[in-house]
């Protein structure tokens, strides 16, 4: 039996394992050997060590060197191969342990090699990996049928978009579409959203402007609105509605149509969404963005003006989405006047696993036939199997709820590690839940990557920002840890 005090000691290792599913073979010795069997950065290290190390630095850099000549790098990424990976750790070549801050970019919600997930990884691989979507399979089925209750039963105030009740059930019915990833998911929003806009259009359900331009030509109906500091990813489409020219410039021109505007500003909405737009797309919260959070009656103003010009309000929770903020998505955190009629998800929906869906309203739904849209892997039935786990997992209340709590818990740690430089190197400590930021007033690089020397992994977002997206069972005692090595960066760096 392990004593109370050993538990708090090793409860991350212990985290690893949902409640009350920790092996019994998971002994003190057991614990102890796995804490022992790597080094952590800030250990103390003999000189023989440090050569060893050297030595085995070289190698792996010679290595790498070797392997560059065959891939096409895209990232700017560190001189060591990562190898392994247990709940919120990682471990490199030279045998050092990480304390992962990044999770992927807020995938692995469950951690790193989560020992339920490997288990349905294997058996299910064993059983049925891929079929096509000319076929159903109960994994794709049930996954459907968990996101869309779990939806409805986190939000039962909900009334427009995906939650409108349809007109032959007195309940809502949204559907859902599989995607290998959130790019794929914003293009196939994108899609819906012109097939509906046109379909509205040549039905003469839309209040039309002076012109009358839409009852001669519907196609017309067919632009696409999204907002400053916005991200919805690198394919075509999704990169079109990403207004950053160091993503967009090299691949201009790309799709027509397109407006933007500014993030929380209600004044530029009239202008620029118009009778001409089909679509809106938002993220409740800005992840790449820089943690921009957005507003109720911002988001109130979008959904109204939708419902005014017919377009589709999509909501981007590819980051923000599935249990990141402490509800189950991010806009339960809103009235209900601000309900999306699409979101978008991927990341943490397989923890790791690719696998990404379009979240539709009934209403939409009605629009798209068979034929209309397709996908070769989306929806296969191991990445369903290991999205049944993770939805199962991540809608419970006590998950959410606890997520919440460390959310406040990093956020309250942040604030007071970034109060004696606030107003001076340090400009805001934002966010919700467990995606939270500090904006710096120059590029914090520098802090990253001493961070990382100290086997602390963090992402930077635009506006001078450090991301900090952990993995969903980060505990307090790592938050703490992590704290710690920040606080030891910031004295280094801002005590000049």
């Amino acid at each position: 039996m392990l004593s109370p005090a050993f538990i708090t000691k090793n409860q991350h290792f212990l985290a690893l394992f949902p409640k009350g599913l920790a092996p019994a073979f998971k002994t003190q010795a057991y614990i102890k050997k796995y804490n022992s069997k790597t080094n952590s950065c800030l250990n103390y290290t003999t000189s023989s060590e440090s050569k060893q190390e050297s030595a085995t630095l070289e190698s792996v850099s010679s290595e790498i060197q070797g392997y560059s000549n065959y891939m096409l790098n895209t990232y700017k990424k560190p001189n060591f191969f990562l190898e392994k990976g247990e709940g919120c750790y990682l471990f490199d070549s030279s045998g050092k342990k990480h304390l992962d801050f990044t999770a992927g970019i807020a995938v692995v919600a469950l951690g790193h090699s989560n020992p339920q997930i490997s288990e349905i990884i294997s058996t299910q691989s064993k059983k049925l990996v891929h079929v096509s979507n000319l076929f159903y399979t109960r994994e794709a089925c049930q996954l459907a049928k968990s996101l869309v209750e779990a939806t409805l039963k986190y939000y039962p105030q909900g009334k427009v978009g995906i939650y409108e009740p349809t007109y032959t059930n007195s309940a809502p019915t949204p559907k859902v579409f599989f995607t290998n990833s959130g790019t794929e998911a914003n293009e196939g929003a994108i899609k819906f959203a012109r097939k509906y806009g046109k379909i509205i259009a040549n039905a003469g359900k839309v209040r039309v402007s002076q012109n009358n331009i839409l009852k001669t030509e519907p196609n017309l109906k067919y632009h696409m609105h999204s907002f400053i500091d916005g991200f919805h990813g690198r394919s075509t489409g999704s990169l079109a509605l990403t207004p950053n020219p160091k993503y967009q410039d090299p691949y201009t021109p790309l799709i027509p149509g397109v407006t933007f505007s500014r993030f929380n500003e209600t004044k530029e909405l009239n202008t620029f969404i118009n009778e001409l737009t089909c679509g809106v797309i938002v993220e409740p919260v800005q992840g790449e963005g820089g943690i921009n959070t957005a507003s109720i009656d911002f988001l109130k103003a979008v959904r109204r003006r939708c419902d005014e010009v017919g377009a589709v309000l999509i909501y981007d929770e590819i980051q923000c989405g599935l249990a990141r903020t402490g509800n189950f998505w991010a806009h339960h955190a809103y009235p209900p006047e601000c309900s999306p009629d699409i979101v978008t998800f991927a990341k943490p929906l397989g923890n790791g696993f690719p696998i990404g869906a379009i979240l539709v309203s009934d209403k939409i739904a009605q629009t798209v036939n068979v034929g209309d849209h397709g996908t070769t892997f989306g929806g296969n039935p191991l990445g369903c199997a290991v999205g049944n786990y993770v939805v199962s997992q991540l809608s419970q209340q006590e998950f959410l709820s606890t997520v919440k709590e460390n959310g406040n818990y990093l956020k309250q740690k942040l604030n007071n590690l970034a109060s004696p430089y606030m107003g001076n190197q340090i400009k805001d400590v934002r966010g919700t839940g467990l995606i939270q930021g500090i904006e710096f007033k120059s590029s914090p690089s520098h802090i990253v990557k001493r961070a990382q020397e100290l086997c602390l992994l963090l992402v930077e977002a635009s506006k001078n920002t450090i991301r900090f997206v952990p993995p969903l069972i980060v505990t307090k005692a790592q938050i703490d840890d992590a704290v710690r090595i920040l606080d030891q960066i910031f004295k280094e760096t801002f005590s000049n």
